[in-house]
Protein backbone atom coordinates (compact mmCIF):
# COMPACT_ATOMS: atom_id res chain seq x y z
CA UNK A 1 0.00 0.00 0.00
CA UNK A 2 1.50 3.28 -1.02
CA UNK A 3 1.03 6.85 0.75
CA UNK A 4 -0.04 9.66 -1.50
CA UNK A 5 2.62 12.54 -1.25
CA UNK A 6 1.48 15.47 0.06
CA UNK A 7 1.25 18.75 -1.53
CA UNK A 8 3.41 21.30 0.50
CA UNK A 9 3.88 24.44 0.41
CA UNK A 10 6.88 26.81 1.38
CA UNK A 11 6.55 30.03 2.25
CA UNK A 12 9.73 31.78 3.06
CA UNK A 13 9.56 35.15 4.21
CA UNK A 14 11.92 37.81 5.65
CA UNK A 15 13.33 41.15 3.76
CA UNK A 16 16.75 40.02 2.49
CA UNK A 17 18.28 43.54 2.64
CA UNK A 18 18.73 43.54 6.27
CA UNK A 19 21.10 40.66 6.77
CA UNK A 20 20.12 37.23 8.05
CA UNK A 21 16.17 38.24 8.05
CA UNK A 22 16.93 36.96 4.77
CA UNK A 23 17.18 33.06 6.09
CA UNK A 24 13.23 32.44 4.87
CA UNK A 25 13.50 33.94 1.38
CA UNK A 26 16.87 32.24 1.04
CA UNK A 27 15.66 28.80 2.01
CA UNK A 28 12.77 29.12 -0.41
CA UNK A 29 14.72 29.97 -3.37
CA UNK A 30 17.17 26.95 -2.36
CA UNK A 31 14.09 24.78 -1.97
CA UNK A 32 12.87 26.17 -5.23
CA UNK A 33 16.53 24.96 -7.44
CA UNK A 34 15.54 21.24 -5.57
CA UNK A 35 12.54 21.06 -8.36
CA UNK A 36 10.30 18.79 -6.76
CA UNK A 37 6.67 18.29 -8.25
CA UNK A 38 4.90 18.23 -5.43
CA UNK A 39 6.55 21.30 -3.39
CA UNK A 40 5.00 25.06 -4.34
CA UNK A 41 7.05 27.49 -2.97
CA UNK A 42 6.31 31.62 -2.26
CA UNK A 43 8.81 34.23 -1.15
CA UNK A 44 7.67 37.62 0.48
CA UNK A 45 8.83 40.29 2.72
CA UNK A 46 5.97 39.23 5.27
CA UNK A 47 2.58 37.21 5.39
CA UNK A 48 -1.10 38.40 4.51
CA UNK A 49 -4.12 37.11 4.19
CA UNK A 50 -4.02 36.41 0.59
CA UNK A 51 -1.48 33.33 1.60
CA UNK A 52 -4.24 31.74 3.48
CA UNK A 53 -6.02 31.02 -0.48
CA UNK A 54 -2.50 29.39 -1.59
CA UNK A 55 -1.81 27.59 2.49
CA UNK A 56 -5.76 26.52 1.99
CA UNK A 57 -5.28 24.64 -1.36
CA UNK A 58 -2.12 22.22 -0.05
CA UNK A 59 -1.94 19.33 2.42
CA UNK A 60 1.05 20.83 4.58
CA UNK A 61 2.70 24.85 4.82
CA UNK A 62 5.69 25.09 5.98
CA UNK A 63 6.86 28.92 7.12
CA UNK A 64 10.25 29.19 7.51
CA UNK A 65 11.75 32.67 8.78
CA UNK A 66 14.90 33.88 10.63
CA UNK A 67 14.96 32.99 14.39
CA UNK A 68 16.40 36.11 16.33
CA UNK A 69 16.86 33.77 19.30
CA UNK A 70 17.24 30.12 20.55
CA UNK A 71 20.23 27.39 19.53
CA UNK A 72 21.26 26.97 16.44
CA UNK A 73 21.23 25.90 14.10
CA UNK A 74 16.65 25.89 13.58
CA UNK A 75 13.57 24.99 14.81
CA UNK A 76 10.80 23.07 13.36
CA UNK A 77 7.71 22.99 15.16
CA UNK A 78 3.99 22.57 14.49
CA UNK A 79 1.10 25.04 14.26
CA UNK A 80 -1.76 25.27 15.48
CA UNK A 81 -4.69 27.70 13.51
CA UNK A 82 -5.62 30.88 15.50
CA UNK A 83 -7.75 33.43 14.94
CA UNK A 84 -5.87 37.11 15.72
CA UNK A 85 -7.37 40.14 15.94
CA UNK A 86 -5.17 43.22 14.46
CA UNK A 87 -5.71 46.34 13.10
CA UNK A 88 -3.97 45.87 9.87
CA UNK A 89 -4.35 43.00 7.66
CA UNK A 90 -0.98 43.62 5.80
CA UNK A 91 0.73 41.29 8.69
CA UNK A 92 0.02 38.08 10.03
CA UNK A 93 1.28 35.46 12.18
CA UNK A 94 2.02 32.13 10.24
CA UNK A 95 -0.66 30.73 12.68
CA UNK A 96 -3.39 33.12 11.84
CA UNK A 97 -2.45 32.47 8.14
CA UNK A 98 -3.05 28.80 8.30
CA UNK A 99 -6.50 29.74 11.27
CA UNK A 100 -7.76 31.60 8.00
CA UNK A 101 -7.38 29.01 5.41
CA UNK A 102 -9.25 26.91 8.05
CA UNK A 103 -12.09 29.02 8.83
CA UNK A 104 -12.42 30.79 5.27
CA UNK A 105 -11.78 28.40 2.76
CA UNK A 106 -12.40 24.52 5.06
CA UNK A 107 -8.95 23.63 4.21
CA UNK A 108 -7.74 20.75 7.05
CA UNK A 109 -3.56 21.66 6.05
CA UNK A 110 -1.28 20.95 8.14
CA UNK A 111 1.16 24.10 9.63
CA UNK A 112 5.18 23.38 10.54
CA UNK A 113 7.17 26.65 11.62
CA UNK A 114 10.88 26.64 10.26
CA UNK A 115 13.13 28.79 12.52
CA UNK A 116 16.36 29.31 11.04
CA UNK A 117 18.75 30.71 13.55
CA UNK A 118 19.92 34.18 12.95
CA UNK A 119 22.53 36.70 14.12
CA UNK A 120 23.07 39.81 12.26
CA UNK A 121 19.39 42.05 11.60
CA UNK A 122 19.99 45.55 12.16
CA UNK A 123 22.16 46.51 9.52
CA UNK A 124 20.78 47.12 6.07
CA UNK A 125 22.66 44.92 3.64
CA UNK A 126 22.14 42.29 1.38
CA UNK A 127 23.85 39.01 2.72
CA UNK A 128 23.89 36.65 5.24
CA UNK A 129 26.27 36.02 8.10
CA UNK A 130 28.67 33.18 8.09
CA UNK A 131 26.64 32.04 11.39
CA UNK A 132 23.51 31.97 9.26
CA UNK A 133 25.22 30.25 6.65
CA UNK A 134 26.04 27.28 8.48
CA UNK A 135 22.64 27.20 10.31
CA UNK A 136 20.59 27.53 6.54
CA UNK A 137 23.08 24.69 5.13
CA UNK A 138 21.87 22.63 8.07
CA UNK A 139 18.27 23.25 8.03
CA UNK A 140 18.22 22.59 4.27
CA UNK A 141 19.58 19.16 4.80
CA UNK A 142 17.10 18.79 7.14
CA UNK A 143 13.90 19.90 5.04
CA UNK A 144 15.23 17.89 2.28
CA UNK A 145 14.70 14.60 3.60
CA UNK A 146 11.95 15.46 5.02
CA UNK A 147 10.43 16.60 1.72
CA UNK A 148 11.07 13.42 0.10
CA UNK A 149 10.04 11.21 2.65
CA UNK A 150 7.66 13.15 4.70
CA UNK A 151 7.00 12.18 8.34
CA UNK A 152 6.10 16.17 9.15
CA UNK A 153 4.38 15.44 12.49
CA UNK A 154 7.01 13.21 13.30
CA UNK A 155 9.82 15.45 13.15
CA UNK A 156 8.09 18.51 14.82
CA UNK A 157 7.43 16.08 17.80
CA UNK A 158 10.75 15.34 17.61
CA UNK A 159 12.02 19.14 17.97
CA UNK A 160 9.01 19.37 20.84
CA UNK A 161 11.10 16.92 23.05
CA UNK A 162 14.18 19.17 22.88
CA UNK A 163 14.60 21.01 26.28
CA UNK A 164 15.19 24.18 24.18
CA UNK A 165 13.50 27.09 24.11
CA UNK A 166 11.68 27.97 20.75
CA UNK A 167 13.41 30.61 19.39
CA UNK A 168 11.11 33.66 18.15
CA UNK A 169 10.70 34.61 14.10
CA UNK A 170 11.72 37.81 13.38
CA UNK A 171 8.23 38.54 11.11
CA UNK A 172 6.25 35.99 12.24
CA UNK A 173 4.81 35.53 16.24
CA UNK A 174 5.38 31.87 17.80
CA UNK A 175 1.89 30.37 19.44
Amino acid sequence: MSTAIPRVLLIGYGNPGRLDDGLGPALAEAVEGWGLPHVTVETDYQLTVENSAAVAEHDVVIFADAAVDGLPPFRFRRLSPRAEVSFSSHSLSPAAVLGLAHELFGAATEGYLLGVRGYAFNEFEQSLSEPAKANLGEALRFLERLLREGGFADAAKAFSGSSAEAPAPVNGVVS
